[in-house]
């Protein structure tokens, strides 16, 4: 019996893990391959950060966009053409799903408006009102900036008390989330023991520490995000 080809999912790389997270947990790539599994899609790494761009949205069957340590309102000249092949993105029928820095670029892309929340740091466990199912999730986060002004037409998905457009919906087949299933409590510890006192308020960081005590819905999402690109 002929063997069904494995869907191809291109990944936009738009920042990277480095030091010894990036040494211990891989790049921000491999941790999308990991939570939706090595021999369930085959995979395209393109460092948009670096410039490397796919031809076209027909070049995969499904995208993922990443997070990044920069902000989408930065002057990188690699932010346009992202934008650009974003807006592609959401005029096709290929399923696409942004994170964090993806979710906000897609945000911006479509005509949203970005910007760094003043109440600071949204990070470790967070409980999410997942509005399409009526169900509350708790994902992991890492984030300053966040969607303020979603753009018209698209639909909340998730929202927080201190996120209110956690998740967006642009069309069936194009969602974002500002939260990180793709990442596990251990990166997540790390990179609050990195930064905790620098980057990140010491009371921020330990807060947030004990939140990665509470259990988490990672596993639940990560079947869902499978669907998503199996089904679409």
């Amino acid at each position: 019996m002929k063997e069904t080809a494995l869907k191809k999912i291109g990944i936009l790389q738009t920042g990277k893990a480095e030091g010894p997270l990036g040494d211990k947990f891989g790049q921000y790539s491999d941790m999308f391959i990991a939570m939706l599994g090595a021999d369930i899609f085959d995979y395209q790494v393109y460092s948009v950060v670096d410039h490397v761009f796919p031809d076209t949205p027909s070049d995969c069957d499904g995208w993922i966009i990443t997070g990044s340590k920069h902000g989408v309102y930065e002057n990188h000249s690699w932010i346009p053409p992202l934008e650009d092949f974003v807006r592609k993105l959401v005029a096709s029928s290929i399923p696409t799903l942004g994170i964090c820095f993806g979710h906000q670029i897609m945000a911006q892309a479509m005509g949203g408006v970005v910007e760094k929340h003043p109440a600071g740091w949204g990070i470790g466990v967070q409980e999410y009102k997942d509005i399409e199912t009526g169900t509350t999730a708790r994902l992991l986060a890492s984030h300053q900036d966040q969607v303020i002004t979603p753009p018209s037409g698209t639909a909340v998905t998730h929202r927080s008390d201190f996120c209110a457009f956690a998740g967006l919906r642009y069309s069936p087949t194009c969602i974002s989330l500002q939260p990180h299933p793709e990442h596990v409590t251990a990166f997540t510890e790390g990179l609050l023991h990195e930064r905790r006192g620098t980057a990140i308020p010491e009371i921020t960081a330990d807060i947030a520490l004990a939140s990665l005590r509470n259990e988490n819905t990672h596993p639940e999402y990560a079947q869902r995000l499978i669907r998503f690109f199996q089904e679409s």
